[in-house]
């Protein structure tokens, strides 16, 4: 099964009219260097918006950049650790400086493979701050941005999974820090009085890094051979034979974004193949 990461072109962008998407309003992506925070990125930016993306791997997010400028989109990068208060909060004062700040793309995550009773808490430690805290502290300090806008309106967007409706095993805390975006997202809506949203976007095995890289960590946990994770632990229980590729999650956060989006107020897109609700 081929997982690598595919190229994004134009044509595979959904492209929506819509009066926000323009320079004058900024778009904040994390984890833009590669997977699904490229794919958004790229998007955000070919569909007018002036996009910040922001990631620890400097080479990679430039290139993002540069991918999207190749398409006619415009996106600044800025080198950045989620883990680090001070450079989130750089990176939203930054955001404000190349516009209206107006949606914010939490997407940046790492995955580690192992039981509860032998999980390194210093893993722990890690995944929480850069999948739940971070999420948290740039909604806190996006949100007073968002309500200075035309209207008082922003969309928050967190990458949730289908781990933020099942659990399975050895992947204890990515479940547990995307069940809690998925709370995140229902509390900044409870608050933003329909003029703040926020909503989650749940996929299935997506063809990222992210997955290639927890192939041969879940062969040895399981006992059995890298095809068989492949076939039979990541897409044995999706009625769509075949990965997503980012950018068709990417479409996704646009859409959310837009304005055809205004009942999506704490929702959850699940996009699986039918891995939660079919098996």
């Amino acid at each position: 099964m081929d997982i690598r990461e595919p190229e994004i072109t134009k044509d595979d962008i959904l492209i929506l009219e819509d009066p926000d998407f323009c320079k004058a309003n900024v778009c904040l992506v994390t984890g833009c260097g590669t997977g699904i925070g490229r794919a958004v990125s790229i998007a955000a930016a070919v569909n007018g918006l002036m996009v910040l993306g922001l990631d620890i791997n400097r080479e990679e997010g430039e290139k993002t950049g540069e991918k999207a400028a190749a398409l006619g989109g415009t996106m600044k990068f800025l080198k950045t650790d989620l883990t680090v208060d001070a450079e989130v909060e750089a990176a939203v004062d930054r955001a404000a400086s190349l516009g209206q700040i107006k949606y914010l793309a939490n997407v940046a995550g790492i995955q580690h493979i192992d039981t509860v009773d032998s999980f390194p808490m210093e893993t722990y430690d890690l995944m929480q701050h850069l999948m739940l805290r971070a999420p948290f502290l740039l909604s806190k300090l996006t949100i007073p941005h968002m309500k200075t806008s035309a209207g008082g309106c922003g969309v928050i967007a967190n990458m949730a999974s289908v781990h933020a409706h099942i659990c399975t095993k050895n992947k204890p805390v990515y479940n547990i820090t995307k069940f809690g975006l998925r709370a995140l997202s229902q509390s900044i809506s409870a608050e933003g009085d329909g003029k703040i949203r926020s909503f989650t976007v749940s996929s299935g095995f997506v063809k990222t890094p992210l997955a290639l890289n927890q192939v041969a960590a879940q062969a040895e946990q399981r006992g059995i051979s890298t095809d068989e994770v492949m076939r039979d632990v990541m897409m044995g229980k999706s009625r769509v034979k075949e990965m997503m590729s980012p950018v068709e999650v990417a479409n996704l956060f646009i859409h959310g974004f837009s304005r055809f989006s205004r009942y999506l107020v704490g929702g959850d897109l699940l996009f699986d193949g039918g891995m939660v609700l079919t098996y």
